[in-house]
């Protein structure tokens, strides 16, 4: 049966604005023996699939420096501190397309990389989605919207256009609660 380790020690070995790195000395419960581990400390992510009363999913199309490509996604980010996820889903939803909900309902969760990180992404659907401003993009944001079919998604997620993973867990999650 597997069961946790010991975390002997742990260590602060950097702070990156929107992430942590710590170390942690754990001690095996099979064999005794003591390793190292790091751990990419992080606030808890949010996305939220938008859903227009007429059925189109409000998506998000933008350069990420991480893969260096444009990316086709959902609207998303971090948790601040203070602010539950709901709360971040709503308010980057509006900040990102200008679109307000009727209602936002969590549908599930997900851990990012669990061998690595410490953190949880949320996901939302927000329905009967609405325009009712301008995007208000912080400085590294330069986003278009566009209105997608929800039956393109598959299409989109198997062609790589959409690629980013937990966006593609997001419409898992949406499909499995559209079935009940």
């Amino acid at each position: 049966m597997i069961v946790p380790w010991e975390k002997l020690k742990s260590f602060k070995r950097g702070d990156y604005r929107v992430f942590r790195v710590r170390e942690d000395i754990a001690r095996s419960p099979e064999s005794g023996s003591e390793h190292s581990f790091f751990v990419v400390e992080a606030n808890d992510w949010m996305n939220v699939i938008p859903v227009t009363e007429d059925g189109r999913i409000v998506c998000v199309r933008q350069y990420r420096h991480g893969t260096e490509d444009i990316s086709l996604e959902i609207p998303g980010g971090i948790v601040d501190d203070g602010e539950s996820p709901i709360e971040s889903a709503r308010r980057e939803l509006l900040e990102e397309t200008g679109y307000e909900a009727a209602e936002i309902v969590e549908i599930g969760v997900v851990a990012p990389n669990p061998a690595i990180q410490n953190n949880r992404c949320h996901s939302f659907l927000a329905k009967k989605v609405r325009r009712v401003r301008k995007q208000a993009l912080d400085a590294t944001e330069e986003i278009d919207v566009e209105l997608v079919d929800p039956s393109d998604i598959p299409a989109l997620i198997a062609s790589g256009l959409i690629s980013h993973a937990l966006v593609v867990a997001a419409f898992y999650l949406w499909d499995r609660y559209q079935k009940g």
